[in-house]
This record gives structure tokens, sequence and C-alpha cells, in this order.
């Protein structure tokens, strides 16, 4: 489909809402994610209190779409971190045709850059069923910090399990600034 030197990571617009929506079908279709389909689901992309949204474009295509909200205190204490020092990467998504290109690892540098910029450290939550994910992020060296129940259902109607992750630390070079 696309080479990843072909991908730009941009904030989102208004204007790419349904083409968000539209990769989010393809994404919804093949994984269920989301497990149901939301009755708005460009709102489900706009979570309450969403500080950030990057989309990861090809051409005109959407492949790749990533929210940042705050943690709430739930993934705050399973990370053991305070609330304010982190930042909840959310709605994390790349499109089924883009996938293995480096999509996901761009919106998660993103997620890195932002929190770093804003001295807070991004945090993520994935349902344990998701192996491919959870992968993902063991290998851009996310760590894994607590696993919680959440109070929504699977596909397969038991609760959900979520594992907390948290983003590896910038390295800072000799001046104290990010080597980024």
């Amino acid at each position: 489909m696309t080479d990843t030197n072909e991908l730009t990571v941009r904030p989102r617009a208004d204007a790419d809402l349904p083409r968000c929506v539209e990769a989010l079908a393809g994404v919804q279709a093949a994984d269920r994610y989301p497990v149901d389909w939301p009755a708005d689901p460009a709102g489900w992309l706009t979570p309450h209190g969403m500080t950030d949204a990057w989309v990861v474009v090809a051409g005109a295509d959407v492949v790749g779409h990533m929210a940042l909200t705050p943690p709430g205190p739930a993934i705050a204490t399973t990370a053991g971190l305070p609330e304010r020092s982190l930042l909840a990467v959310a709605r994390l998504f790349v499109s089924t045709g883009a996938r293995r290109r480096g999509v996901a690892a761009l919106l998660l540098d993103r997620a890195i850059e932002t929190g770093a910029a804003r001295g807070q450290r991004p945090v993520l939550e994935v349902e344990t069923a998701a192996s491919a994910a959870i992968g993902l992020y063991e290998r851009a060296g996310w760590r894994h910090v607590g696993t919680s129940t959440a109070d929504w259902t699977t596909a397969d109607g038991r609760l959900a399990r979520m594992r907390v992750f948290v983003a590896p630390p910038i390295p800072m070079n000799s001046s104290g600034f990010s080597s980024s």
C-alpha cells in the first residue's frame, strides 16, 4: 500500500473525521475495535477531555489515528504515578491496509514527544487479548505496570482485563534537552 516515507503525521482537523470514521469502520470489522460500533463514531473519536488528536495520512487516506486525554485516577493508580504527571493515549488505531508500516510507532513517538514537552509521561490501556498491540508496545519499550478490570465487556461477553503500559522516558543529552 504505502511506504513509510510517504506517511505524514499531523494534527487531526475536523475535515479528517469522515476519513477517520471510514478507517475505523475497517478496523472494527477486522478486529472488533471498538467492541461495539458507536452511535456517533466521530464523537467517539473525540473523547471527553481530549487535549490533542493526530492522524497519519498517506496521500488523501487517513491510515492512523490517536487522541490524548487526561488519564483519570484509575489508570494513574494502576501505573503508580500521580495523575497530573500522565497523559493517556486513546483511540489509537491503524487501518488494516497500512499495518506493519510504522504507523503506530509514529503515533506513539508523537505521544512521547508531546508528553515530554509538557512534563508528562504517556500511559495507555490495552485489552489483554490484543496480543499484536501488546507486542508492539513491548517492542517500542513501553513498560507493563499493571492490570485492571474494565467496566465493559469484550466481544465474548467477559469483563475486559486491561494491561496498563507507561511510555519509555525520552533520553536526555548532556545539555539536559531531549535528543529527539
